[in-house]
């Protein structure tokens, strides 16, 4: 089978289409054809070697696909079933992926949009629902709302009865309307923390100064979970109730976002779809890199 590996910690060039032998099946496993996957910012990290690990890796999180074999110890799933999972080594043909990190995918949904969905919505679902308890009414900040992790957040804090305020380039205004903020910011022309006050609860996604800037914002009893920096570097996080998290995917948070998935309650902002190509798969860690990316850059493997 095809994979792109990665050999060397690097930039870009070191993302190398090879041949590879697929994965062995376990019994507690079942192997998936890869129709789609997609690029997020730890696979940018990853191939810098920010975590280390011991080469050759295979980068992706993102499993969206067909069974093809299955574990004599699975029972939930069987050959031919469409799934939406988290995984690891998605950037190959065939991945080997845990059942209960998976869920059968409804055939109303795309495999495009189901690739947009396990990383950055499980994040999202993490933050939001399992540690921040968001409910009706609640007032919340969520920085970078175009982007993967954010475009989801806008929505899940929407499902769950919350108002809604939401950071964005002057370009990404209208897009945060439409995914239902209640308070389109644009950080281009306005400070976040000079139009906002007694917010419950903020998901950064920046890190710096919007971290630091956003903690003052949190009014008694509110809660701030960042992925991109510690709040300790700023505040006394036993006074301020805040903290940096790494999300840990759990069944019924992936179950519940498909369920929003098959309601159209949820919907995956997908910038781009691009070709299981070298060159290809480069060009989208150069733009993840860059940053600004709107939503997810999927890679489509087969229809």
């Amino acid at each position: 089978m095809k994979a792109i590996v990665i050999e060397t910690f690097g930039g870009v060039d070191q993302l190398v289409m090879k041949d590879i032998e697929k994965p062995e099946l376990k019994p507690d496993r079942m192997l998936v054809e890869m129709h789609a996957t997609s690029v997020n910012p730890i696979d940018i990290k990853r191939r810098k070697g920010d975590y280390g690990g011991k080469l050759p890796i295979i980068l992706g999180g993102d499993v969206s696909g067909k069974v093809i074999e299955v574990g004599e110890a699975v029972t939930d799933f069987k050959v031919g079933d469409r799934v939406m999972a988290n995984g690891s080594k998605t950037y190959a043909e065939i991945v080997s992926v845990r059942p209960d990190k998976a869920v059968i995918l409804d055939e109303s949904i795309s495999y495009e949009e189901a690739a947009a969905v396990p990383l950055t919505g499980q994040t999202a679902y993490e933050a939001l629902v399992r540690r921040g308890k968001v409910q009706k009414d609640s007032r919340v900040l969520i920085h970078a709302g175009s982007g993967g992790v954010g475009s989801l957040a806008i929505q899940i804090a929407k499902n769950k009865g919350a108002w809604v305020a939401a950071t964005a380039s002057t370009s990404n205004q209208e897009l945060l309307k439409a995914l239902g903020a209640d308070r389109a910011i644009n950080y281009e022309k306005e400070a976040f923390d000079e139009v906002l006050e007694d917010i419950d609860f903020v998901l950064d996604t920046i890190g710096g100064s919007v971290l630091e800037k956003s903690l003052y914002l949190i009014k008694n009893k509110g809660k701030l979970l960042s992925i991109a920096g510690d709040p300790g570097d700023y505040v006394d996080t036993e006074i301020y109730d805040a903290g940096y998290f790494s999300m840990k995917p759990t069944k019924d948070a992936l179950d519940q976002l498909h369920d929003w998935l098959v309601e159209r309650k949820l919907k995956p902002v997908i910038s781009d779809v691009i070709p299981f190509k070298e060159e290809s798969v480069k060009e989208a860690h150069n733009q993840s890199e860059a940053g600004h990316v709107r939503g997810k850059l999927i890679i489509k493997m087969k229809d």
